[in-house]
């Protein structure tokens, strides 16, 4: 084995392969016979547990003494078919091939349209060069088709505004062919959503893709990517990811597939449609003003993301992501982005400088999302930044709580590529209370207090690897602290959010009395944060650790007591219980809905139908008669018809269930997720609207 030649053992799925495109995947288990793809996903298991050795852009796999599989992946990323290549006789049509795309995870397209590359040889144009340098489909090609890649492009579509002319033939057909896979993984449930079935799902978002489907293409590939993250026991797998992405391929599908989707208005059809790269305009000189940086991790890339201000107080992000090996490698890849140079002309600050710095920008490109291009005629000089208690950053602040909640809950329900950057962030200045249970949970969280309310704060993110829950741990010894923070919204019935970044409290101002008066009380309620110079006001929760340095006098575990304000004992005598109880309203019933909900994404229909369990039976008709006592009639009767449709399937004279296409159960499913999340959004609204829900 030559110098450069590694060696390793898959010990899950897709550890130690690279990732491949979904056309890829759909292209090379379409070859297979009715026979092979039966023993699909059998196969994929034992491919994830042969060793791995890699040399150069070649991935290699012993499958057996006499066979031998080679990934060729420039980059990380299986673009093509002939890349996979393997040397028993049935191949190319040979069940390995099959087998190792299945287990290799999915190629993130918004991932690697962040991806950093190397030197551009085209000398593609600004405005050809995406925020982080990927080139165009224009400048950079497309990628090999599948079989039936014959058929009509987006380009024969009706000359008139892009996206905004009636529907195609194409189009509808795709719309139909991506309605009818996501279907039948929705009946099929984690369990019964194999390989074959995942193909199909990237087969139509390849068909959709071509037909320029953009949006619904995109939320196929997420689909087919949280089922692969459900079978094999990802760690980052949440079902509540998996049935938002569901949700979101259904609703789209239905919507393009209605038969009034010809009547709708350009705008809103533009919407469904989607992008295939969003679209940078000439944004000229811009003056940057550091905020923070976020670690980015996802299941095959990793990286930093830092947010700036412009003059006028747009929001505006930079990144740094590439792809990584496997997750034990991801955290420490991210954390060490944070340290690379910001990609922005021939600035070699990096993105923990950019955060308490600023920039000079000429030639500028920024997307509609707020994403900044990095092409050739940008220019970036260094500038003196600004602290959170000054403008332009500190308008940011000023926003009403309501005003920035509202609008952190409209940003969820726009386009992925609509979204404007920073629309969920919250600004918010906080007194930490301690720890306590907070809502209907008796796990211990940490608490702080917000304009009448109780807030609970969470990590950004539970990765070990990142620095959030040691800097949570250290502020949760700390009551009585305030801070300036940014977080992310986080939709619940109790207030949540999820802090990104951290800097000393703005000064109070002085209540009354003469001078001298005035500044001993600032001075002696003044309990904030003592950072040092050099970290200019604030703290990156993800990528840097706060030390007890940085607390003020008496926030230690050996020192004394701290200096608490007065009225801090009675905001935890006021914190609500584990139950709820207390002084705060007790909580709706939401959850007997949705877990039905998530429980059909689980099992498949078997779970609600006729095949379910007497007692899965009745506990959902009990469930009915909670909700309908609660007040919840509208949820009582989705959840009996999303019953009824799983059990109602036809029948033939043997007594045999007959296949169906599973439409009116998968309407009365996305009616029944849809109206849950309609319902938890407007009591997040309301949680954040009144003190402690009073």
């Amino acid at each position: 084995m030559s110098p450069n030649t590694e060696q390793n053992t898959a010990g899950r799925s897709g550890a130690a392969l690279p990732s491949v495109r979904p056309e890829v995947v759909a292209e090379v288990v379409a070859a297979l016979s009715p026979r092979l793809q039966k023993r699909l996903d059998g196969a994929a298991a034992k491919i994830t547990g042969r060793p791995v050795s890699r040399e150069g852009d070649d991935w290699q796999i012993d499958v057996d003494e006499d066979v031998r599989l080679v990934l060729h992946a420039p980059g990380g990323v299986i673009r093509t078919a002939a890349d996979v290549r393997c040397g028993c006789l049935l191949a190319p049509a040979c069940l390995h091939r099959a087998a190792a795309v299945t287990a290799a995870p999915l190629a993130d397209p918004a991932a690697e349209e962040l991806e950093t590359p190397g030197a551009d040889a085209s000398g593609a144009d600004a405005s050809e060069v995406d925020a982080a340098g990927a080139q165009t489909p224009e400048a950079a090609g497309t990628p090999a088709g599948l079989p039936d890649a014959a058929e009509p492009l987006a380009a024969d579509r009706p000359a008139g505004e892009p996206g905004s002319a009636p529907l195609t033939p194409a189009e509808s057909a795709a719309a139909e062919r991506l309605h009818a896979s996501a279907a039948a993984a929705l009946a099929a449930g984690v369990s019964g959503a194999g390989g074959v079935l995942q193909a199909e799902l990237l087969r139509a978002a390849h068909q959709a893709r071509l037909s320029g489907l953009h949006r619904p293409a995109a939320a196929a590939v997420a689909v087919a990517t949280r089922l692969r993250a459900a079978r094999t026991g990802e760690p980052d797998h949440r079902l509540a990811d998996l049935t938002a992405a569901l949700r979101d391929l259904l609703d789209l599908a239905t919507a393009l597939g209605a038969p009034a989707a010809d009547a709708l208005d350009p705008a809103t059809l533009a919407g469904l449609r989607g992008t295939a790269r969003q679209a940078y305009q000439e944004a000229g000189g811009l003056r940057l003003y550091g905020l923070f940086a976020e670690p980015v991790l996802t299941a095959t890339h990793a990286g930093v993301l830092s947010w700036a201000v412009d003059a006028s107080g747009r929001l505006s992000t930079v990144a740094e992501i590439t792809p990584h090996a496997d997750a034990a490698s991801a955290a420490p890849q991210a954390l060490a982005a944070g340290g690379r140079a910001v990609r922005l002309g021939d600035t070699m600050i990096s993105h923990r400088e950019f955060t308490r710095a600023g920039l000079s920008v000429q030639g500028a490109t920024r997307s509609a999302s707020g994403r900044l291009g990095a092409g050739a005629k940008v220019r970036a000089v260094r500038a003196a930044g600004a602290a959170w208690t000054a403008e332009p950053l500190a308008r940011l602040w000023a926003e009403p709580l309501d005003a920035q909640i509202a609008r952190a809950l409209a940003w969820a329900a726009l386009p992925y590529d609509s979204r404007p950057a920073g629309g969920d962030l919250l600004f918010l200045d906080v007194t930490l209370a301690g720890i306590a249970a907070h809502g209907d949970t008796a796990a211990p969280q940490l608490l702080a207090r917000c304009e009448g309310l109780t807030v609970a704060l969470r990590p950004a993110h539970d990765h070990p690897g990142l620095a959030h829950r040691a800097n949570l741990a250290l502020l949760a010894g700390r009551p009585g602290l305030r801070l300036r923070v940014i977080g992310r919204l986080e939709r619940a019935a109790r207030p949540e959010l999820r802090l990104l970044a951290v800097g000393p409290a703005a000064p109070e101002p002085p209540s009354g009395g003469d001078e001298a008066q005035r500044g001993d009380e600032a001075r002696s309620g003044d309990v904030t944060l003592a950072l040092a110079a050099d970290r200019a006001g604030r703290v990156n929760l993800g990528l840097e650790r706060l030390q007890r340095a940085d607390l003020p006098a008496g926030s230690g575990p050996d020192d004394g007591p701290a200096a608490v304000p007065a009225s801090l004992p009675e905001l935890l005598l006021d914190l609500p219980g584990p139950s709820g109880t207390g002084s705060a309203a007790v909580e709706a019933p939401v959850h007997l809905l949705t877990r039905r909900v998530e429980q059909a994404v689980t099992g498949g229909r078997r779970a609600l139908g006729a095949a379910a369990s007497g007692a899965v039976q009745d506990s959902a008709a009990v469930d009915g008669r909670h909700l309908r006592a609660a007040g919840l009639a509208t949820a009582a009767l989705l959840l009996d018809g999303l019953r009824e449709s799983a059990t109602d399937q036809g029948r033939d004279v043997f007594g045999r269930i007959v296949g169906d296409d599973h439409r009116a159960y998968t309407a009365a499913w996305l009616a029944a997720s849809c109206y849950g999340e309609e319902l938890a959004t407007a009591l997040c609204a309301a949680a954040w609207s009144s003190p402690d829900g009073r």
